[in-house]
């Protein structure tokens, strides 16, 4: 099964609810950790590690807390995912870490796992916080290719 891991996937709900507020407001851990229902000593891993990896600003004193260090549509969810959990590779081979799999060098299909590595990056290049705040859209996502659709007769 391929699965964003949970503590990306409570990266990209902390995120988006900091996309959801007034762009230079701070909000702290405990409260954002009621906000969105999540564990508090959760939330602030996640923030810390955010604000370490530069999409966050931490902002010290009594009334510290985080924010955004960018703009909303600044931050892509492919930039939260890397801050939490490295590189995007749905495969040890496509990691760019070399030696990670036995059959690298003989692999029939590995130009393919870049293939498909490269395609789930660059979608998750293009969604934004911007975007995620915001209720899907209708009519986004195509489940089938009018083109692949076979009418049959009787």
């Amino acid at each position: 099964m391929l699965r964003v891991t949970k503590l990306a996937d409570y990266g990209i709900v902390l995120m988006t609810q900091f996309a959801s507020y007034r762009e230079s407001q701070t909000h702290n851990a405990r409260d954002l950790a009621a906000e969105v229902r999540l564990p508090l000593p959760m939330v602030s891993k996640i923030l810390k590690v955010l604000a370490r990896e530069g999409l966050l600003v931490s902002h010290r004193g009594t009334r510290g807390g985080y924010s955004l260090a960018r703009a909303a549509d600044g931050i892509t969810v492919a930039d939260i995912i890397r801050a939490l959990e490295g590189p995007i590779a749905v495969t040890e081979c496509t990691d760019k870490v070399n030696g990670d799999c036995d059959l690298e060098r003989v692999c029939p299909v590995r130009s393919n796992w870049h293939r498909i590595n490269e395609a789930i990056r660059e979608a998750l290049e293009k969604i934004t916080l911007a975007e995620m705040r915001r209720p899907f859209p209708p009519g986004l996502v195509k489940l089938t290719d009018p083109r692949s659709v076979r009418t049959f007769h009787a």
